[in-house]
């Protein structure tokens, strides 16, 4: 299996950026993916963020299975750190995402008082890799369609002040992504939550990872998804869920292509339910 990287040039200039812009914040929101809080988390960002308050935001929690995002929320918390699971597109926890970081900024906001300093509005980031929700975020939040957002990774606009309410502002960031995935396993799981452009992947491979890891992990939503009693080796496995899917070239070939398209689409799709990719 090919090692995946996607760094495009326009990132590198984007942390360029996220470390000019992080000296004009209070605090940090780092929107992360629920199904993948550990790999879509970026190594580069504790370097930039450094002492700077963060909450963490496991977005797409309700694609994410319940128990897994349960363990993430005690285990990713910790010292200047909070984590909270909301989901963008619905607008779930997105009001306590406000008041924490009201409440962690609070003694600040105290000591300026106390100066005879009337505190401002809260100035914030969100910065996340690509395709994790950011833009719907900021749209939600703001309640009107400020920033562009579309399922292509790699594609919002350039950084803008944007005011939530009275209380907050955000500074809108384009995601950053790391440079180089350390492991293969990293990689599969970004392409198979679509955090990487489909473009440039090759997805036999990403969808052979992703039956593999449900063999291991959710052997009965594999199961029941395709109709299976027992779970056969790879290749039947691909024969059996092309012919039970209609993936079939000219003269009855089962079409591989078609039929990884169809395993991510089932499992980006929540067809064989809420998935977590990073187990801890």
């Amino acid at each position: 299996m090919m090692a995946i990287q996607w760094f495009p040039g326009h990132m590198a200039k984007a942390r360029r950026e996220v470390t000019e812009k992080l000296k004009l914040v209070d605090i940090v929101f780092e929107l992360l993916d629920a199904r993948i809080p550990v790999s879509s988390a970026n190594p580069m960002l504790d370097e930039l963020i450094q002492q700077k308050p963060r909450i963490k935001l496991l977005n797409k929690a309700d694609m994410a299975d319940p128990a897994a995002t349960a363990r993430w929320l005690e285990l990713l918390s910790g010292g200047n750190t909070h984590v909270l699971a909301i989901d963008a597109q619905s607008g779930k926890g997105l009001d306590k995402m406000v008041k924490l970081a009201e409440q962690i900024l609070q003694p600040k906001w105290e000591r300026l008082r106390a100066k005879g300093i009337r505190p401002r509005a809260i100035r914030a980031m969100i910065v996340g890799i690509p395709n994790v929700g950011k833009s719907t975020l900021i749209n939600r939040l703001a309640g009107k369609n400020i920033a562009k957002t579309g399922n292509t990774p790699g594609v919002t606009k350039a950084q803008a002040w944007i005011k939530v309410g009275k209380t907050m502002e955000l500074l809108d960031t384009p995601g950053i992504l790391w440079p180089k995935f350390e492991d293969k396993e990293t990689g599969y799981k970004l392409a198979l939550t679509g955090a990487i452009k489909d473009t440039i992947l090759n997805l036999q491979d990403v969808s052979v990872f992703g039956l593999r890891f449900l063999e291991k992990h959710y052997p009965g939503a594999l199961k029941a998804r395709y109709k299976l009693r027992d779970i056969p080796d790879i290749v039947p496995l691909f024969d059996h869920i092309g012919r039970l899917r209609g993936c079939l070239r000219a003269g009855g070939e089962i079409d591989y292509d078609k039929t990884a398209e169809v395993i991510i689409r089932d499992i980006r799709g929540m067809k064989l339910g809420p998935l977590t990719f990073d187990l801890g």
